[in-house]
């Protein structure tokens, strides 16, 4: 009873890390319910982001359907289209964020696939994830279910070489495949916060509490 009170009163006092990304669900600029807006190469009116790439980039609204299909957001009200309004050349979103040298830093987002094989959504999503420069992979959404997008979470990590980083996503998709979603993206710093000094007496009485209840056990 007393080893499972002290594991939960120090790992409820641990802050939340705070998501470092602006905007990073694309809630903002609000786009017409049911529809979407698009946004060309250099358009910095996405707050945080700005549109890099040939072509252009879309926000869509999470009650958009077309087709075959209908496009749910992952996370909020709204996502992004990586591919825009049928453009797909290399194209996508980037971002600048500071950071601290020598710092490990966890990104994780998701991707929406629609699978429609005989239609202009093409098959698969695939993101190319980019970090300071540095490739992070390209991330893929094979999902196989039809009529409706379906996201799928990736997570992975850098560590930082200055202070700021600038974090692309790029459509990879081909040229045929007209729909490729991002949406809930979140970058953490994997460091352990000091707790404050109330923090700090509320874990110290936890542990007499421990006591407490050990010696009447």
């Amino acid at each position: 009873m007393g080893k499972y009170l002290l594991v939960c009163t120090l790992a409820c006092f641990v802050p939340a890390q705070a998501n470092l990304m602006n905007n990073g669900s694309f809630e903002t600029p609000a786009v017409p319910v049911g529809s979407f807006t698009s946004f060309p190469s250099g358009s910095v009116s996405i707050p945080g982001w700005t549109v890099v790439g040939g072509g252009g980039v879309a926000i869509v609204s999470g009650t958009f359907s077309q087709e075959c299909c209908t496009f749910p957001a992952e996370d909020g009200a709204q996502w992004l289209d990586l591919t825009g309004d049928l453009s797909n050349s290399v194209e996508g979103v980037e971002q600048t964020v500071a950071s601290t040298a020598g710092t490990n830093y966890t990104l994780s987002f998701w991707i929406g696939n629609i699978f429609d094989p005989t239609g202009i959504f093409g098959t698969t999503s695939a993101v190319n994830v980019i970090a300071g420069g540095t490739s992070l992979g390209t991330f893929t959404n094979g999902s196989t279910i039809t009529g409706t997008q379906v996201w799928q979470k990736f997570t992975t990590s850098f560590t930082a070489t200055g202070s700021s980083t600038t974090i692309d996503f790029l459509n990879a998709d081909s040229t045929n495949d007209n729909s490729n979603g991002l949406d809930n993206v979140v970058l953490t710093a994997d460091t352990i916060g000091v707790p404050d000094p109330g923090t700090l007496s509320l874990v110290g009485l936890g542990i007499i509490a421990i006591g407490i209840v050990r010696r009447r056990a």
